[in-house]
């Protein structure tokens, strides 16, 4: 369960730094990581470091599919999470 967490974190902070990452490359011109990317990573369990990095970012903070999809992608991973944890409560593999 600890090494769960552990990727858990680690992939949030990745899609963190994307948002960080596309900002910076935004203001200097350069090559963008695609919205689909952001968005597919954000649903793939990273919605809550997305999410973080578009509003400390500022980072796609206008535009309506973000506004959006952000924060149903941060409530689809917490329902994951539970519905992942329900299930180890009730069938007894965890206490």
């Amino acid at each position: 369960m600890k090494h769960v967490l552990i990727v858990l974190l680690v992939w949030n902070l990745i899609t963190f730094m994307m948002m960080g990452i596309d900002k910076y490359k935004a203001k200097h011109g350069k090559w963008r990581i695609s919205e689909q990317t952001l968005l597919t990573s954000a649903f793939a369990m990273g919605g809550v470091g997305s999410l973080v990095g578009s509003l400390v970012f500022h980072h796609k903070s206008r535009k309506l599919k973000f506004i959006i999809l952000l924060p149903v992608a941060f409530i689809f991973n917490g329902s994951v999470i539970f519905l992942i944890w329900f299930y180890l409560i009730k069938t007894g593999i965890i206490g």
